[in-house]
């Protein structure tokens, strides 16, 4: 398996003007990420707007992008929701061939207790060709996945070699780095403390923000890994308020302003989501004139 380390980009899905997905521009996207030093990719996370794609658009995207990327750069494939039998037939149905793993988040809107998330877990494991990274993010799914089960989890099934953590919980996190074995993959799924968490032992970042700013933000996360702490505090003050404009009306709403403000792709988005407020587009614009 390739190293999933350092920065990886949750990637969108672009939309042309009619709603369809712009194939082109996600393209362009992949080759930004290669020449601007991201170390992964993330296809079909949350920040795609997954939810709203039909199995054969999941489908041609995950293709689309292995063409795309043409073994540059290691890919990881979202699979995740909360009815579990559906889910691991949905696993077993994709091909899933020239991804190195698959990122699966807590089940949402259920809420369930510790062992309907380690059942859950565990039948994904078990039907999954590839390892396996845990997606905890609380805020979007209304249950999270305590230390306690990740541990168990790691022990029962040798392919769950990480977790995603986006609940910006800095005590969480310092107690897994402490507990987990060395080889599991401890990445922050928040760009507003993924600095914190490198600079404690974890490994990386899947973020939001680099989809947009990608040699800015990894050229931050890798001075943190190093342990170059100065240098990474200066960028990471400097970014900082535009994380906050992202994040202001959700995700992938900002990073989509942005990017359709750098030309990148369309600023469309399917509903329930819309795109920002025209107040928010404009001090996007203002807080990108401040980092180019």
């Amino acid at each position: 398996m390739q190293e999933l380390k350092g920065v990886g980009v949750a990637m969108v899905t672009p939309f042309n003007d009619t709603g369809a997905i712009d194939y082109p521009a996600l393209e362009n996207l992949i080759e930004l990420y290669v020449e601007q030093g991201i170390d992964f990719l993330v296809v079909l996370g949350t920040t795609a707007e997954v939810v709203t794609l039909s199995p054969e658009e999941k489908n041609e995207i995950l293709r689309s992008v292995v063409n795309y990327n043409r073994d540059r750069l290691p890919l990881v494939a979202g699979m995740g929701g909360n009815n579990t039998a559906v889910l691991v037939k949905e696993i077993k149905d994709t091909n899933l061939d020239g991804y190195s793993a698959i990122l699966s988040v807590c089940p949402y809107y259920n809420r369930p207790n510790q062992e309907g998330i380690f059942q859950h877990f565990s039948a994904v494991a078990a039907a999954s060709p590839l390892p396996v990274v845990l997606y905890n993010v609380p805020s979007r799914t209304a249950a999270s996945i305590a230390n306690e089960t990740t541990l168990r989890l790691i022990k029962a099934h040798k392919n769950i070699i990480g977790i995603k953590d986006a609940s910006a919980d800095m005590a969480l996190g310092a107690a897994l780095i402490e507990a987990a074995p060395e080889h599991f993959l401890i990445l922050s799924g928040d760009d507003a403390t993924a600095l914190n968490l490198c600079e404690i032992g974890g490994h990386g970042v899947i973020s939001v923000i680099a989809g947009a700013l990608p040699k800015q933000f990894s050229t931050l996360i890798h001075h943190g890994l190093k342990g170059e702490a100065a240098s990474a505090q200066v960028l990471q003050e400097q970014i900082s308020p535009m994380i906050d404009l992202l994040f202001e009306e959700g995700n992938p709403t900002g990073l989509k302003a942005l990017l359709a403000h750098q030309n990148r792709c369309i600023n469309h988005l399917r509903l329930p989501l819309v795109k920002a407020s025209t107040s928010l587009q404009n001090r996007i614009k203002v807080g990108y004139s401040k980092l180019v």
